[in-house]
């Protein structure tokens, strides 16, 4: 699934393809896709639009049209194609938006999963799935204090924790495994049960990774490409994702993978020892 740093190369790639372009013609191949409203009101209301700007929060993008916004989450391999011509379209093509001066993006969903939603200009706000999203994971917008509040409430383990977006936004499987593994946390361990240090140091550990993995251009896992066509190469500093067997680049230990929450988990067993409670 695409995460946050993924995502926010997608929206890169989007402004710099598609901002200032005017919508003639929308197809929907696969009605599900739009959430609302009915995709025959949908593809009416996108005709004359243009695209002013595609914003994101956190694993969301927001395409902000000239009266419109549209919310659109890319699930597990969601992902936009954008074509200069008419270009013919596969099996796994689910809608198209055909511009005034004949280029087209294409959103392209192997799974399915992805959704769009249309709403009136500044309604996105009250979108579900945005108004339970936590604070971005930036200096400015992720408080420590509420952190440790948050943290001190519950006994879950913080994995799954950090991965449910209410407490911080963005991050997904790849970044909370290399999350923890800099702030030397086992994924296993209750919320709770982490020190003010601790936390700090895991805030901060969140900040750093996301803020190096959106400067990479995210992560390439099998099939991520952003809207360019192009991989991000923030695998290439992957310290315990994928690296099942490998000594881990600070002790030398080698690298575990484990399941937390029935997601698959990698860790060090020495650098991240469990503590008890």
């Amino acid at each position: 699934m695409p995460e946050l740093p993924e995502v926010e190369t997608v929206r890169k790639g989007l402004v710099s393809l598609v901002k200032g372009k005017t919508i003639a013609k929308v197809d929907v191949y696969w009605p599900r896709i739009v959430e609302f409203p009915e995709v025959e009101v949908f593809q009416q209301q996108l005709i004359g639009e243009t695209i002013q700007t595609v914003e994101r929060r956190g694993k969301y993008l927001i395409f902000q049209f000239t009266h419109y916004e549209m919310v659109s989450h890319l699930r597990m391999e969601g992902k936009y194609e954008y074509f200069e011509q008419p270009t013919a379209l596969d099996k796994h093509s689910h809608v198209r938006f055909i511009f005034t001066d004949g280029s087209e993006l294409v959103y392209h969903d192997v799974r399915k999963f992805g959704r769009m939603a249309l709403l009136k200009k500044g309604m996105a706000k009250d979108y579900k799935g945005l108004m339970q999203l936590g604070p971005e994971p930036t200096e400015d917008d992720f408080d420590l204090d509420l952190f440790k509040e948050q943290l001190k409430k519950s006994s879950t383990m913080i994995k799954p924790l950090l991965l449910n977006q209410k407490i911080v936004a963005g991050l997904g499987n790849i970044y909370v495994d290399e999350v923890l593994w800099l702030a030397k946390i086992h994924p296993e361990q209750p919320a709770n049960t982490l020190s003010p240090q601790t936390v700090r140091r895991l805030r901060e550990a969140i900040i750093e990774v996301i803020s190096k993995a959106k400067e990479a251009g995210g992560t390439t896992i099998r099939t991520y490409l952003n809207a360019l066509g192009e991989a991000g190469h923030f695998q290439q500093e992957l310290h315990v994702y994928g690296q099942t067997g490998t000594p881990c680049s600070r002790c030398g230990t080698p690298i575990i993978k484990i399941k937390v929450a029935q997601r698959g988990t990698h860790l060090c067993p020495h650098c991240q020892k469990l503590k008890k409670v």
